[in-house]
């Protein structure tokens, strides 16, 4: 078997690629990446190095795929990762659509001519904004503080008929989608879609993983993307760090996935290739894997020392102050569990981040410097 990975230099791209090869599954691996994150450079070498073919590319460019043999399956790995893309004033509202919409079309323009399957890397944040911030929710704390993760953090209320899609073990696949989701949650639903009607027309297999919160050791972390890798780095550095929205208290929840928990899914994917009754899935650490930006801090602190946080009241386009995916489809299909904790993920970051502290700089650049979150 021979896979395609766009995005390959990615933090994301460049773990699956090692977990695939040492899985004895796949024969080939080949990639392709622009290097145009900050960071990813850093990944080309050794991943050539390793035997990986890897092409520098650009997806938007349809020709680099007439440079590819054929390939069994290609993984799309390949985003401008950012909600505040388009709108930040640093990424230009084309170019976002450009790289997450058009790049999608010429991928899939390959796989019509070629037959290769089609595994995309979605969001979370395909979901409705204003369906979620209508959400109630409320502070909570543990009863044991000596339990990890234990402190402040916003839960959902419990006098409340929740929206169809919503339960307490997170948001399902069934929630909507009606914008607005933000010009990158736009541009990745459009991508889905144009990936259901390409299998749909033309017969080639397709499969959607909607991936929440992303995070491990070698993650370019930035206060807009990768916001637990960018946190621990920080912290570790002793530079600023600031809870913005939602009265500065960091209560606000995501959850967290090590990328190669992605991979026991993935591997059914592209070799079982089981026929189900849908392929559209949430893949995410889910309610026991998630944790407040408050309560990181207070993991860090024990991890690094004490420190203070700072304060910014006002709110953000885009910012939500819980989102947490259900993963129970993905269970139900492929036996989906994360095995690996919050904890060992942060630590692997921590230690990562003694080892290379000159990291966010080279993944960063300047924007890290800001010193902000959602």
């Amino acid at each position: 078997m021979k896979i395609l990975i766009t995005g390959i230099c990615g933090f994301v791209g460049s773990t699956l690629a090692h977990g695939l090869a040492q899985s004895g599954k796949v024969d080939a691996i080949l990639g392709i990446d622009n290097l145009v994150r900050p960071g990813s450079a850093a990944n080309l070498q050794p991943l050539r190095n390793e035997g990986f073919a890897v092409q520098v590319a650009d997806i938007r460019d349809a020709a680099a795929f007439d440079r590819h043999d054929r390939v069994d399956w290609v993984l799309d790995a390949a985003a401008l990762p950012s909600v505040l893309a388009g709108v930040d004033g640093r990424t230009a509202s084309r170019e976002l659509i450009e790289h997450n919409l058009y790049g999608t079309v010429n991928i899939l323009e390959y796989c019509r001519r070629t037959g290769a399957g089609f595994v995309l890397l979605s969001t979370s944040r395909v979901y409705s904004i204003v369906a979620l911030a209508q959400v109630n929710v409320r502070v909570s704390t543990k009863a044991d503080p000596d339990e990890w993760p234990g402190g402040p953090r916003f839960v959902l209320g419990t006098e409340q008929l929740l929206p169809s899609g919503v339960s307490h073990e997170g948001i399902s696949e069934a929630f909507s989608t009606t914008p607005p989701v933000s010009l990158y949650g736009s541009s990745k639903m459009a991508s889905e879609q144009l990936a259901l009607e390409y299998s749909h027309a033309f017969g080639f297999p397709v499969w959607i993983n909607r991936c929440g919160v992303l995070a491990g050791a070698g993650q370019f972390g930035k206060p807009d993307q990768g916001i637990f890798s960018y946190w621990i780095h920080s912290w570790s550095l002793h530079r600023p760090l600031t809870y913005i929205g939602f009265g500065g208290t960091g209560h606000q929840v995501r959850d967290c996935l090590h990328p190669m928990d992605l991979l026991p899914v993935l591997l059914q994917q592209i070799v079982k290739n089981p026929k189900l009754d849908r392929c559209v899935f949430n893949l995410a650490g889910g309610l026991n894997h998630a944790i407040s930006l408050a309560e990181l801090s207070a993991w860090c602190a024990r991890r690094f020392g004490h420190r203070e946080v700072g304060v910014e009241i006002r709110e953000r386009p885009f910012d939500l102050p819980w989102i947490v995916l259900d993963c129970a489809s993905a269970k139900a299909a492929f036996d989906f569990r994360p095995q690996r904790g919050l904890g060992a993920i942060f630590e692997e970051i921590a230690q990562f981040a003694e080892a290379q502290p000159d990291w966010l700089d080279l993944s960063g650049g300047e924007a890290i410097r800001q010193g902000t979150c959602t």
